[in-house]
């Protein structure tokens, strides 16, 4: 149950209107790296952990419940920024301001391009934020990324938490408005610390690596293939051992040879590591019993109820 608060969580200010970052300010509203893409995320993502992670259920509609609140400050910044155009278009008096902007055909070519050179702000919903991005293409659903696997979930929110703050770090130096840069600093910040609490989350999860359940063929696992030419960097991701499953890098020079001599990699054998495929046979057998078994656990088959409204009164007394 959602409850609004009408005032927001951080207090946006504005020192005079400027449409032209307002659309560019659009891109965290509507765009694919913003906060409504980050509050749905969430909220979807939340629903399959009810059950089997009730503290990650939690921790998800709290952070997607605050991307709204997010959302609501992004909004409202982009609304003050655009200040009066929208009563400027209702108003249908001759002498009106906008009327004498639009006298000559070089003001009404700056007005356009100040309310940016975006026509939404002029003829769709005049001087109010839409669901677009800074290009004017509608939000999409198909922005929100939830798979039902907290393992691979919580990753892709990393990832999202990482573009939702670059996208701050690139919009600040595009605006003068000190109070407006106060804003972005704040939501930029957030971004920040949710990055740390989907990744405390995730090493809560053991074990967390590959996501998901099958542990991977270790025929495969250690190889990377030189599929350049010339000037071959190396580092920590081709030579050494491998970050997670701590297996040494075989660097393949030759990726045509290796994959001919091998009939197409049918016929590698395991090198650079302890896993073996009957080893990983097992792990994936028994790490797909114990997730069962934990989902299937927390799941009724019958009588199902979401909230119990009891227990609730009880906290309320409390």
């Amino acid at each position: 149950m959602f409850y609004h608060v009408k005032y927001l969580q951080y207090n946006a200010r504005v020192s005079a209107p400027d449409p032209r970052f307002a659309r560019l300010l659009l891109e965290q509203f509507g765009g694919a790296n913003g906060e409504l893409k980050a509050a749905m995320q969430y909220f979807v993502q939340a629903f399959s952990c009810r059950n089997p992670f009730p503290d990650k259920y939690d921790m998800l509609m709290d952070i997607a419940t605050e991307e709204l609140s997010h959302l609501e400050i992004v909004g409202a910044t982009i609304q003050m920024l655009l200040g009066p155009v929208n009563g400027e278009m209702k108003d249908v008096v001759e002498n009106m301001e906008i009327n004498k902007m639009m006298n000559g055909k070089a003001t009404k070519e700056d007005f356009i391009h100040q309310a940016f050179t975006n026509p939404q702000f002029l003829v769709m919903a005049p001087g109010s934020p839409m669901l677009t991005d800074s290009n004017g293409n509608p939000w999409n659903a198909t922005y929100v990324t939830a798979n039902a696997e907290p393992t691979v979930d919580l990753r892709s929110n990393l990832a999202a938490e990482s573009r939702a703050k670059i996208m701050y770090e690139y919009l600040i130096p595009f605006t003068d408005d000190p109070y407006v840069k106060e804003t972005l600093d704040f939501l930029m910040t957030r971004e920040v610390a949710h990055f740390q609490q989907f990744e405390a989350a995730l090493e809560t999860i053991k074990p967390n690596f590959p996501p998901g359940i099958f542990q991977t063929n270790p025929k495969y696992s250690n190889l990377y293939f030189d599929m350049s030419m010339s000037e071959d960097a190396r580092g920590p991701w081709n030579e050494g051992t491998s970050s997670k499953l701590n297996e040494e890098w075989l660097y393949i020079n030759n990726p045509q040879d290796y994959v001919s001599s091998s009939s197409g990699l049918t016929e590698v054998t395991p090198k650079g590591t302890e896993r073996t495929e009957k080893m990983v046979k097992q792990m994936d057998k028994k790490l797909a019993k114990e997730r069962k078994e934990k989902i299937l656990s927390k799941t009724p088959e019958k009588d199902m109820q979401w909230s119990h409204y009891h227990s609730i009164k009880k906290d309320h007394k409390k």
